[in-house]
Parts: structure tokens; C-alpha cells; sequence
């Protein structure tokens, strides 16, 4: 059945494409937080444990969240490993340490780098594309984001 929400047939696959980026990043970031999780080792281990499962639940949150944003503009979400690792602009985490402060660096520095790709698609989502509600939806993402990020540079101060 036709999508038919006053956005154009063009704008909504703009839109979608770049939906589809964020959810291949939102998915690796999901990704690198269970390992986190999972391979975490030192003498904070038990609190920051359960900080990083807090937010693997999160992501998978958004994760959903996204996948049925592109759903209502009419496109179907990309949903495997391969499309994730093509279209993401994260990549997989250099060998490095398991300790809390490594391991936070590097999901740090993944929540800046979905802020930056976020800020950067605000307005021409609601501008360009006549899609202000994708525009908004995106803009409360990003500000947890960035609440997420205070968090984890508070850890490493």
C-alpha cells in the first residue's frame, strides 16, 4: 500500500537512507556495548558491569526505534550483519584493553561520532525534505546521545 503522509516519494528515500546509516551505526554501537559488557575485567568490574548493560538495553531500544522509523516512511529497514557493516561509519574495536577506562573511551568516542552524523542531518531532514517529524524524532536521539557521552567522560575524568 502506498505511503501517503504529505512527504514526497523522494524525500521519504532520502530520508530512509539515512535512517538506514544511523541504524547500521546504532547496531555496531549496540554490538560494541554487549562486548563491553561481556569482556569487561577489573577492580570496578561489578558497577561499570552493570552501567554497560544498562546501555546495551538502551540500544536496543533506539535500535527498534529507528528500524520502525524508516518502517513509517514506507522503506524497509536494513536488518542484516552485511548491510549493518556496509553502511555503518563505526568500525570494529582495535585489540586494546578490557578495563572500564578503555573500554568507555572507545564507546565514547562511537556516541560522539553518532552526535556529529545526527547534528549533521537535523535540519535537512526537516528543511529539505519537508520531513520534520523524522527531523524532530532525531533531535531527542541525538540530546540522549549526548547525555550518554557526559556520562561516560565523567567515568574517565
Amino acid at each position: 500500500m502506498k505511503t501517503n503522509i504529505g512527504i514526497s516519494a523522494e524525500n521519504r528515500e532520502v530520508v530512509a537512507h539515512q535512517l538506514a546509516t544511523l541504524l547500521a551505526d546504532e547496531f555496531v554501537l549496540y554490538t560494541k556495548t554487549l562486548n563491553a559488557h561481556w569482556n569487561l575485567e577489573g577492580m570496578d568490574f561489578h558497577s561499570v558491569h552493570l552501567y554497560f548493560e544498562e546501555l546495551y538495553k538502551q540500544s536496543a531500544e533506539i535500535v527498534d526505534d529507528i528500524a520502525e522509523r524508516i518502517r513509517q516512511l514506507g522503506h524497509y529497514a536494513p536488518a542484516t550483519l552485511k548491510s549493518f557493516l556496509e553502511l555503518t561509519h563505526l568500525t570494529e574495536h582495535d585489540a586494546g584493553g578490557n578495563d572500564s577506562r578503555s573500554l568507555i573511551k572507545k564507546l565514547l568516542a562511537d556516541h560522539e561520532s553518532i552526535i556529529e552524523f545526527i547534528r549533521g542531518n537535523i535540519d535537512e531532514f526537516a528543511d529539505a525534505h519537508k520531513d520534520a517529524g523524522t527531523s524532530d524524532y532525531i533531535t531527542g536521539l541525538m540530546e540522549k546521545h549526548e547525555k550518554i557521552a557526559w556520562m561516560l567522560r565523567a567515568h574517565i575524568k
